[in-house]
């Protein structure tokens, strides 16, 4: 809205044309988000206490934690509001891209919005069943891809794959069976980068500043693939596949950027705020739909690399018990297995930023290794 407001003027004012610029507007994209995170951040902890809507802690886990029960939760919704006012402020809204986003964002966001509603309002303390929160997160993802697939028709999205390290090599993820067409492989594929991405972030919100250090950095890498993707000349030059649409989403991840920064101010250790689930499914359903939208699926697991190692290492705990009545790790996730090994939280979270840094510079430089 204000990029239409700003860009409008440039005639009379020639120092608006800056507008049209991605970076100028990603830029402050990033400013709104950081800046509303941080100046909202206290009346929305005020507010939260009010309602006593606090963090139950697991009776299994570290001891430590005992001391964070009742720190207020649900801090997602600041994220969300966060993003959400300055895409729609510096976006172009006329891009489906952005809807298709900010839709991402909001729907999974509710579903993290029900399961907390559930554990912390309700009482019940599971929130969610699995089954049902797989079932809702399978629906929103059903639902993207259905979008994607008629703007497939249209040339607006391609259907091909970019794998890392080859550029010769894009596999086309339709085909043919019994001589008819079928979206069934890019159908299947896309639904579980989705609901991967949603719950693995979910699995890796457990120490104060981890998931949303983790999300910082995985946007970061993110809002610099939108850019060269939507990018003619640089897309052609990384034998990306180009696609002009995606440009806009660098707001889009740029705001995502500013309201992590700016929600990590009031949830660093020791955290004032939790963003819980309403806030993990999210923005894990937002850097997965991004992902998606801009061909970097496969790219996104590497950017994402602390997020996998979190979900491996649940995979991995529950069936070693259950094969051989052994535990491979003190505890799952292996954030709570360093703790129990003495390291203090701080250095845990800290360390796996710095892990997170290091594999999404290297997703980057996959770019150039083709």
């Amino acid at each position: 809205m204000l990029y239409y407001l700003l860009y409008s003027l440039h005639d009379q004012f020639s120092v608006l044309n800056v507008v049209r610029y991605i970076t100028f507007r990603t830029a402050y994209a990033g400013l709104t988000a950081l800046f509303i995170a941080l100046f909202l951040g206290p009346w929305v902890i005020r507010r939260l206490r009010q309602f006593q809507v606090g963090q139950q802690i697991r009776q299994d886990g570290p001891q430590a934690h005992q001391s964070k029960a009742g720190t207020p939760t649900m801090g997602g919704l600041l994220i969300i509001f966060s993003i959400l006012v300055p895409t729609l402020l510096w976006g172009d809204l006329k891009n489906i891209y952005i809807w298709i986003a900010l839709g991402a964002l909001m729907l999974f966001g509710l579903v993290g919005f029900l399961d907390d509603y559930l554990k912390i309002i309700r009482k019940q303390s599971l929130g969610l069943r699995a089954k049902q929160k797989i079932l809702l997160q399978l629906l929103i993802s059903a639902a993207i891809v259905a979008i994607l697939i008629v703007l497939s028709q249209y040339g607006l999205y391609s259907t091909r794959l970019s794998v890392p390290f080859f550029k010769d090599f894009t596999p086309e993820l339709t085909g043919v069976i019994f001589g008819v067409a079928t979206f069934l492989p890019m159908i299947i594929f896309t639904l579980l980068v989705l609901i991967a991405t949603s719950n693995a972030v979910n699995l890796s919100d457990g120490l104060d500043g981890l998931a949303t250090g983790l999300i910082l950095i995985a946007a970061s890498a993110l809002s610099v693939l939108t850019y060269v993707t939507g990018h003619a000349q640089f897309a052609e030059y990384l034998d990306l596949i180009k696609n002009p649409y995606a440009a806009e989403l660098t707001i889009f991840c740029g705001a995502m950027v500013g309201a992590t920064l700016g929600f990590l101010w009031h949830n660093a250790y020791p955290a004032q705020i939790f963003m819980g689930d309403v806030g993990s499914m999210s923005l894990g359903g937002a850097i997965g739909t991004v992902a998606v939208l801009i061909k970097q699926e496969l790219l996104l697991f590497s950017i994402g690399g602390i997020f996998v190692i979190e979900v491996l290492s649940v995979i991995f705990q529950v069936a070693s018990f259950k094969l051989t009545g052994k535990r491979l790790l003190r505890m799952a996730p292996i954030h709570h297995h360093f703790e129990l090994l003495g390291w203090k939280e701080p250095k845990v979270v800290i360390r796996f930023w710095i892990m997170g840094v290091v594999v999404a510079l290297f997703s980057l430089s996959t770019l150039k290794l083709r």
